[in-house]
C-alpha cells in the first residue's frame, strides 16, 4: 500500500462495553495499515479509555466517548464524520471483536482501486473466518427461494455480492456522501444490509475481495440443535428483538429487493421456532422477538422500549 493511500484511510471501530485485551490486539493490528482510527464508544464506562485514548492521540486518531449508548449506526456516523472532518478520503468499519489480517486493508486497497475503474462500486470487505466454524463464510447473492453462496477460488480476485457485514467494509467517504449515512433508526441489526440495499439501488457494486482475511464473530454463541439437526447461531433475547423489528422496517423500504424479502419471511417463522420453541432462554426470546414483529408493524425506530432494555 502506498503512503498517500494510508493516509486517505480512517478506521471507525465501535466498542460497546468491550473486552479491553481484544480491543487493545485490534488497534495493533490495524493501527500500522490505516492513516488514523476513531473508537466511538456506546457509554462503556471503566478505567481502559484514558490509556486507550492517549494510544489513539498518538497515532493520530481520537476516543469519541458518547453520553450514552446511541446503537451502532449513529456510531459509525460519528466516526465517519470526524473521519471527513479531518480530510480522510475512505473509512474502513470494524467491530470491536474483529481481527483483520495484516495486509487486509492493502488488499482491499488494491481492489477498490481496480474494481473502481470498471464501474460504480460503494465497498468491498474481506473474506472472513469465524473462529468456531470449520471454513472462511461464503459472500451472497441474493435469491429466491434460497441465496447463492459465492466461494473465493484460488484463481478470483473478488466476487461480486449483494451485501456486506459492516465490519470489514471499506467505503470512500464521495460514495456515502451520495448514498448517504448509516441508518441510525435501526440502532444494530441489519444496518449493513439496508445501507448495501440503498447503495445498490443506486447503481453501486458492491464486491468480495478474496485475498483480503478477517477473522469475526458472528453471533454470541452456538448452539446444537435437538436430535443431531446441526448448530445454529445464537443470539441474545435483546438482539432478536432488533433483528425481528428491523427486517420488517426494511420490508418497507423502496430500495429493499422484493426478492428478498420473499425469501426472508420463512426466516420469520423459522426465528420463532428456533428460538421461541427449541432454544432457550425460550420464554424470554418469544417476547422479545414478538415485541420485534409488533414494533416493527407500527414503524418504531430507535432504542428497544425499557422494558426489554433488561435482557440485553
Amino acid at each position: 500500500m502506498t503512503e498517500i493511500s494510508v493516509s486517505g484511510i480512517c478506521a471507525v471501530i465501535v466498542s460497546y462495553q468491550p473486552d479491553l485485551a481484544a480491543i487493545a490486539d485490534l488497534l495493533g493490528r490495524v493501527m500500522p495499515q490505516v492513516g488514523a482510527v476513531a473508537l466511538v464508544d456506546n457509554a462503556s464506562g471503566g478505567d481502559w479509555q484514558a490509556a486507550i485514548g492517549e494510544l489513539l492521540a498518538a497515532h493520530g486518531g481520537a476516543l469519541l466517548g458518547q453520553p450514552r449508548n446511541i446503537g451502532l449506526a449513529a456510531a459509525q456516523n460519528v466516526g465517519i464524520d470526524w473521519a471527513r472532518a479531518r480530510g480522510f478520503r475512505h473509512v474502513l468499519l470494524l467491530d470491536q471483536d474483529s481481527e483483520p489480517g495484516a495486509d487486509m486493508v492493502a488488499a482491499l486497497w488494491r481492489a477498490l482501486q481496480v474494481l473502481s475503474a470498471a464501474g460504480k462500486v460503494a465497498a468491498v470487505g474481506p473474506r472472513f473466518h469465524d473462529p468456531r466454524e470449520h471454513r472462511d463464510a461464503p459472500f451472497v447473492r441474493i435469491g429466491f427461494p434460497l441465496n447463492r453462496k459465492q466461494w473465493c477460488a484460488a484463481d478470483t480476485p473478488s466476487v461480486a455480492c449483494d451485501f456486506l457485514i459492516s465490519s470489514g467494509m471499506l467505503i470512500p467517504l464521495a460514495v456515502l456522501d451520495r448514498v448517504g449515512p448509516m441508518d441510525a433508526g435501526l440502532f444494530i441489526d441489519n444496518v449493513d444490509l439496508e445501507w448495501g440495499f440503498r447503495a445498490r439501488a443506486q447503481g453501486y457494486a458492491l464486491h468480495g475481495v478474496c485475498a483480503a482475511t478477517m477473522y469475526h464473530r458472528l453471533g454470541d454463541g452456538r448452539r446444537a440443535l435437538p436430535f443431531g439437526r446441526g448448530r445454529i447461531v445464537v443470539h441474545g433475547s435483546l438482539r432478536l428483538y432488533y433483528m425481528m423489528r428491523n427486517r420488517l422496517l426494511l420490508y418497507r423500504l423502496p430500495h429493499t429487493p422484493r426478492t428478498w424479502v420473499a425469501q426472508d419471511l420463512p426466516r420469520v417463522l423459522a426465528k420463532l421456532f428456533l428460538f421461541g420453541v427449541l432454544v432457550g432462554p425460550r420464554w424470554r426470546n418469544l417476547r422479545c422477538m414478538l415485541r420485534g414483529l409488533h414494533d416493527g408493524l407500527r414503524g418504531r425506530r430507535g432504542a428497544c422500549p425499557d422494558e426489554l432494555s433488561g435482557y440485553g
